[in-house]
């Protein structure tokens, strides 16, 4: 099928036909419509009278709650209705539709859920994927389900994906080449200026001080964006008191209640204007009326996944210049308007063109999760912009086996479908659901609730009270706290949450939290993150993954045995621990039992250069207990005493010079032979079963190792006519005519070699042979000092040339020693002439 033509920009109520058409007769289209075109109440509207619904409803996909809120009240307001009649909508723990509902504005989880449940979606007729170019990983999920639900049994499915900074030709050719209509919107001009960030000035006093000025000099609302909550509420301290009696100041990010989200999007009252801080949530989708000024301070925070630690990080990052464009559109959204960027011209050529998919940098978990409920083995099956890597998918899948959602072959359970239907992470539905068997589900509400939620404390001073077990009695009632370290509305999110929860999984009326089950509900979450302090070091721990942590601040935890970890980093090689709680032995070992391994362990150990056998009770990296094992099984011992040498692991073989000699000897045979032995590094390494593993029988430590006798195993390796062939083939010494014994050096087997004074050669016309006689030696010749000064396999020859060479720098040099001008007829001498002649 040929794609459509690219429609050129138009205003929206011209492209909506367009758009109306593609929908009807291709299926699926996309629409690309810059901040201001109206296309998340106009385009919904429109498709209301569509004969090709059928009475269908409409779902409207936005990616946050507050926005999927916002949206719906604007449509239904636009119709003249309240919201929940032809206008609804539905976000975790608030739906606000009816039996007239056409128009659902939900989140994205919202939709995968419902796919879990009704694969082919009936009763829907479109999907409306609203600010696809965020590519939150539901989204790209949601879309993949939505394809495959069409393609298998939905063909009449409508599929609309909207964005404005999208990349349109990729998502249209995705949707199998639908047609892109493009529309020009209503878009205020917006002067931008660039003021670049002193280093060290502090984010939120840069983003305080520009907002004052633009307060000074500007008409209108500002809007500010910064990386988080604690960024905000910190520019919010710093902006009270110090604005315009007009000016009202409303932070605006996630874990706000609905009111306090509302007041910031709401119109200011006559005569007054309104500051909002706020993160990247205000990007898109919302409309906040009166802004004309953006302070952007170029920072966003973004969560990091690695495979290698299985654990992410939230990272700040600078943002990409699409989203610095959707940024500055806000100010151009009902009046012309600034935008004061808090960076260089330079600095914002640097920045990436798009951020990247949040399927390319996050945990997969949920999503391996997700696609086993619906029953997709293989996410190549699926049509992605940017498949799920395969890195993090297979560690999600391990995390879902570890906690029973996956079988051995990565099959649902009923575990994992039980799990699924909470919408939480599988972490935190794991435990709610083993929480509740165990008789803590008031406990473990509360703790996914504080767990979900930034946090409950404040710091006091510089210091981060790490225990969340002091925050589960905080929320549960159970204990005070100096107010000015209680953040109230997380408080109250918390416990509206925890209410939520409650109800969803079947908490009786009345049962409270217990503030000591904490440590063993956390563990159950976060069963890799179970951590034993170091012995010795307080404050350093080691995970049961193998990898290590330490507290980021000493406090009430550093001296716990064990520790089960909520919040940490994931930076090697020692995270940083945010959050946990203690963990009792009792505890550990009853809630874990059926995956405490026990095993009889014979081990080298380097360090103190023993074979230490120990009977072990180990959870991952975790030692529980350790005991000696008796009467072991020396075959056992030696084995892993050859397997410490063969590595190199601080076990090294004693090459004595006498073992060197005899190995040079017999490798000396093997070049000349290849029937003799090979005892080569490699071949000596390869065959250690044979000639070494029979003589470690009864040792245990690096010294008797040490007192190996090699010369000894290396002449065990020949036959007896090997051994009696030995001195004939590659004898130790040879006589030279003084009757000296000199020793023969085999360590290059192509030339075997002695090292004699000249002198005591005199007299000898042919070069010393080995090898049976087969292969003359190479003659170092030394000085009457042992020094070298010719080398020579024709001794005969060095006498007739070389020699009278030798013998004329020589002989000054060494007057006492004879020099004769034949020496071949001269006496052979150790000793230099008798003193007086």
């Amino acid at each position: 099928m040929r794609p459509a033509p690219v429609l050129a920009p138009l205003p929206i109520d011209e492209a909506l036909p367009a758009l109306l058409a593609a929908l009807a007769h291709r299926g699926c289209a996309v629409l690309q419509a810059p901040p201001g075109a109206g296309k998340t109440t106009r385009v919904p509207l429109s498709l209301l009278p569509a004969a090709w619904l059928g009475g269908r409803r409409i779902l409207v996909l936005e990616p946050r709650r507050i926005a999927a809120r916002a949206a719906a009240r604007r449509m239904a307001t636009t119709l003249g209705e309240p919201v929940g009649r032809t206008v609804g909508f539905r976000v975790r723990g608030e739906t606000r539709v009816g039996a007239t509902t056409r128009i659902e504005v939900i989140t994205e989880g919202v939709l995968t859920r419902m796919l879990q449940h009704d694969p082919t979606l009936e009763g829907v007729g479109a999907v409306l994927f609203d600010e696809f170019h965020e590519r939150s990983l539901q989204a790209d999920l949601g879309l993949a389900l939505c394809l495959e639900s069409r393609a298998l049994v939905r063909d009449d499915l409508r599929i609309l994906v909207m964005s404005a900074t999208l990349d349109g030709a990729a998502t249209a050719a995705l949707l199998g080449d639908a047609p892109l209509v493009t529309s020009a919107g209503r878009q205020f001009p917006v002067v931008v200026h660039h003021v670049a960030r002193h280093a060290a000035q502090r984010i939120e006093s840069a983003v305080a001080s520009a907002v004052r000025r633009a307060l000074d000099h500007e008409q209108g609302s500002v809007l500010a964006f910064l990386p988080g909550g604690a960024e905000i509420r910190r520019t919010c301290d710093l902006l009270d008191g110090g604005l315009p009696a007009d000016v009202r100041v409303h932070p605006l990010y996630g874990d706000l209640s609905a009111e306090a989200q509302d007041a910031a999007l709401a119109p200011p009252p006559a005569g007054q204007r309104k500051v909002v801080v706020a993160t990247s949530i205000a990007e898109t989708s919302l409309t906040i009326e009166g802004v004309r000024i953006v302070v952007d301070c170029g920072l966003s925070r973004v969560p990091r996944f690695s495979p290698r630690t299985g654990m992410s990080r939230l990272e700040t990052v600078r943002v990409a210049q699409a989203s610095a464009t959707q940024r500055t559109g806000r100010a151009g959204r009902t009046s012309p308007g600034i935008c004061i960027r808090l960076w260089s011209i330079d600095e914002n050529a640097q920045l990436p063109a798009r951020g990247t998919p949040e399927i390319l940098d996050a945990d997969l978990t949920a999503l391996a999760l997700d696609l086993a409920v619906i029953g997709v083995r293989d996410p190549a099956t699926l049509r992605w912009l940017d498949p799920p890597p395969d890195a993090a998918l297979a560690q999600g899948r391990e995390l879902l086996r570890q906690l029973g959602a996956l079988d051995g072959g990565d099959r649902i359970t009923p575990h994992g479908h039980a799990m699924a239907a909470f919408g939480l992470h599988p972490r935190l539905a794991h435990m709610l659901l083993r929480g509740q068997e165990l008789g803590a589900g008031a406990t473990a509400c509360l703790i996914a609730a504080l767990v979900d939620e930034r946090d409950v404390l404040r710091r006091e001073g510089l210091s981060r009270d790490a225990d969340l077990a002091r925050r589960v009695g905080l929320a549960g009632g159970l204990a005070g706290v100096p107010p000015r370290s209680v953040d109230l509305d997380a408080l109250r999110r918390v416990r509206e949450q925890s209410r939520q929860l409650r109800s969803q999984l079947g908490v009786m009326a009345g049962e409270v939290a217990d503030e000591s089950a904490t440590g063993w509900l956390v563990a159950l979450a976060y069963p890799d993150r179970i951590a034993q302090r170091r012995d010795g070091e307080e404050s350093r721990y080691l995970l049961r993954n193998g990898y290590g942590a330490q507290l980021a601040e000493p406090g009430v935890l550093a001296r716990e045995e064990f520790l089960a970890v909520s919040d940490l980093d994931g930076r090697l090689p020692h995270s940083r621990i945010y959050l946990a709680a203690a963990l009792a032995r009792d505890d550990l070992l009853r809630v874990f039992a059926d995956q405490i391994v026990r095993e009889e362990s014979i081990s080298w150990r380097a360090d103190a250069g023993i074979v230490a056998a120990v009977r072990r009770e180990r959870l991952g990296a975790i030692v529980l207990r350790e005991s000696s094992l008796r009467d072991v099984d020396d075959a056992a011992v030696a084995r892993v005493l050859l397997d410490a040498i063969r590595r190199g692991d601080g076990a090294a073989l004693p090459w004595s010079e006498s073992a060197r000699r005899v190995r040079d000897r017999i490798a000396y045979a093997h070049h000349v032979d290849v029937r003799w032995p090979d005892v080569s590094d490699r071949a000596l390494i390869d065959a250690m079963e044979e000639w070494l593993l029979p003589r470690l029988g009864g040792l245990r430590r690096r010294s008797e190792i040490e007192r190996l006798d090699l010369t000894s195993l290396l002449l065990d390796m020949l036959s007896w006519e090997q051994r009696r062939d030995l001195d004939v083939l590659a004898p130790t010494h040879v006589t030279v005519p003084t009757g000296s014994r000199i020793p023969v050096d085999y360590s290059d087997p192509d030339a075997p070699l002695i090292a004699v004074r000249v002198q005591e050669l005199f007299g000898l016309a042919e070069t010393p042979r080995v090898g049976g006689g087969g292969v003359a030696l190479t003659l170092q010749l030394l000085s009457p000092a042992h020094r070298p000064v010719q080398v020579t396999r024709d001794l005969a020859g060095f006498w007739q040339s070389s020699y009278f060479e030798v013998r004329r720098e020589l002989r000054g040099r060494y007057p006492k020693h004879e020099w004769p001008d034949d020496p071949m007829s001269a006496t052979p001498t150790r000793r230099a002439k008798p003193r007086g002649t």
